[in-house]
């Protein structure tokens, strides 16, 4: 298949392409585990059909550096190759596995964020992506500062030895692990720095998420860097989880269309646009995989 600018709008050719391929790959992995060994065979083609797209992302790279294409050629042709990939995706997994209704919804959704970033990866807009912190340097900073300032009290060396020990209970209690601050996505846009969770909606049992959520925000506002925590949901409709991280002033939380006019602020490409000039589910999967998912009542969750 030849990669050209004209493949940003060259859907049919991009299926046939990722369906040819999952075939070679079905046959490959079939020679590999039995017929009972779904599950393998599953994860075995998810790699492999990944690995197909990156290839495919990887030339479109090259030849836009090479052909001057502009940024925005670049997405365009990186979320077409993407969108036809996730679509071969499914139905290779729903033909060694078929989907029921949790494990559907699911992978609709954990495939929206990474689409999503994509407009990150290959921005319009003038923006950075960066490593964010550790907490172990967090903590250790932290701990310097208060270290410091115990040391400089106007107290006795037994008052200052045993304030330090009562700081150190206080992390021991507080912290029972380290702290994971990571999350889906981190950008610099205009001098400010911004860290942001993707979700794809709030389930009835997201306390301990919600929690977590409240404490890594508060501690990205509590750092000199001045770090604005966004919460991007793909959900149109929510549950009190978001309503708890929307009111709590740590986050700025946003879902459905108003997460699309973030995405679009920020990365400078309207990606809802191009979701409906461009994804039509029905129409692009196999009839076989449509029959099953009307069967099944699973057309609901292809919402993006």
């Amino acid at each position: 298949m030849n990669i050209t600018i004209d493949t940003a709008k060259n859907k049919a050719e991009l299926l046939k392409y990722f369906r040819y391929r999952s075939s070679e790959f079905i046959a490959e992995v079939n020679k590999e585990y039995g017929n009972t060994e779904y599950k393998k065979k599953a994860k075995k083609l998810n790699t492999l059909i990944s690995r197909a797209r990156n290839t495919i992302i990887e030339i479109v790279e090259q030849n836009g550096k090479s052909d001057n294409w502009s940024n925005q050629e670049v997405l365009e042709c990186v979320l077409m190759v993407t969108y036809c990939n996730f679509v071969v995706m499914l139905e290779v997994r729903n033909s060694v596995w078929p989907y029921e209704y949790m494990a559907f919804s699911r992978r609709v959704g954990e495939l929206w964020e990474p689409f999503c970033k994509l407009t990150f990866e290959y921005p319009i807009n003038d923006l950075k992506l960066f490593v964010p912190p550790l907490f172990a340097d967090v903590k250790k900073q932290l701990a310097d500062e208060v270290q410091e300032y115990i040391t400089n009290l106007d107290i006795l060396e037994e008052q200052k030895e045993q304030l330090t020990k009562y700081y150190d209970k206080v992390w021991g209690l507080v912290m029972s692990g380290e702290i994971q601050l990571e999350l889906d996505l981190h950008f610099i846009f205009e001098g400010k720095k911004y860290v942001v969770d993707f979700k794809s909606g709030f389930g009835s049992n997201e306390k301990g998420n919600v929690n977590r959520l409240l404490l890594v925000a508060g501690i990205y506002h509590n750092l000199e860097d001045d770090y604005e925590p966004l919460i991007f949901v793909r959900a149109t409709e929510n549950n009190n989880y978001f309503d708890t991280l929307k009111n709590s002033k740590t986050w700025s939380a946003f879902s459905g269309t108003d997460t699309y006019k973030e995405l679009h602020k920020y990365s400078g490409y309207d990606i809802s646009a191009w979701i409906v000039d461009n994804i039509n589910w029905i129409e692009d999967l196999d009839s076989a995989f449509v029959k099953h998912l009307k069967e099944n009542d699973l057309i609901q969750y292809l919402t993006w």
